[in-house]
């Protein structure tokens, strides 16, 4: 749960809690969650809060609800779920998955790279990491930096190759920079895995997968951090909820 000074609503923080048990084995498929009662003690929330975060879990399909038996935890078919709405979702990746470094920090001529950092020079630094849900690894991240953001974090073990920590990179470059990260822009598409994402991944070459394109700015809006994450669809499931604006009127949308 988040710290009693956190800007999180109260009923997300629990539903990540609860995302996070199951996700970790805790409660497991078919078992059922604790009651509202009980989550209302545990955590000394309102049952109103309660009640909201369940009703969040039910629309992600993550559990399900028995009228007068209880709330279930959902099949998921070992995909790995994440709801994301916020850079602190995207942070909380450490909750119930761990960063294994492929290829470790290095410097790199790369145009694209450094246009889409809007970097002067280019040069970039960069670095590969999987993400692993348990023994699985589901993505492969190519992440790219401006220099000058590089060497904040050279020589951090957390970086070196073969190195596994629950760490995100945004999670630890955040605690250097002067302006803390405000806004991720971001791409979806689907391609074909090449040769080094089947590799990393244990797919074939060739094999549809998920490419989401993260840029980063910091509150100046200045480009901070470019993440290009290949996901294996058998292993990962992605989910955002979309609410209207509040006081919105439908014929204002």
């Amino acid at each position: 749960m988040s710290s009693p000074g956190s800007a999180e609503p109260a009923y997300r923080a629990l539903a990540n809690e609860l995302r996070s048990r199951i996700g970790t084995g805790r409660y497991r498929v078919g078992e059922r969650l604790p009651t509202e009662a009980d989550l209302t003690e545990e955590f000394a929330l309102s049952r109103q809060t309660v009640r909201r975060a369940f009703v969040d879990l039910v629309a992600e399909g993550i559990v399900y609800r028995v009228p007068g038996k209880g709330t279930f935890v959902a099949r998921e078919h070992g995909r790995y779920l994440r709801q994301l709405g916020s850079i602190e979702d995207l942070m909380a990746l450490s909750d119930d998955t761990d960063m294994e470094i492929v290829r470790p920090l290095e410097t790199m001529v790369d145009l694209a790279a450094a246009g889409r950092l809007r970097v002067d020079t280019d040069r970039v630094c960069r670095l590969e990491l999987r993400r692993l849900h348990g023994v699985t690894p589901f993505v492969l991240t190519r992440v790219f930096w401006p220099e000058e953001i590089g060497r904040l974090l050279r020589g951090a073990q957390e970086l070196v190759e073969g190195a596994v920590s629950p760490h995100t990179m945004i999670g630890l470059l955040e605690p250097h920079l002067v302006s803390p990260i405000e806004t991720c822009s971001q791409s979806i598409t689907a391609v074909a895995a090449d040769d080094e994402i089947a590799d990393a991944l244990g797919c074939r070459v060739g094999h549809p997968v998920l490419r989401v394109d993260r840029l980063y700015l910091d509150r100046r809006d200045r480009a901070v951090e470019l993440a290009v994450s290949h996901f294996l669809p058998e292993q990962y499931t992605y989910r955002v909820t979309l609410r209207r604006q509040s006081g919105q009127h439908p014929t204002q949308l």
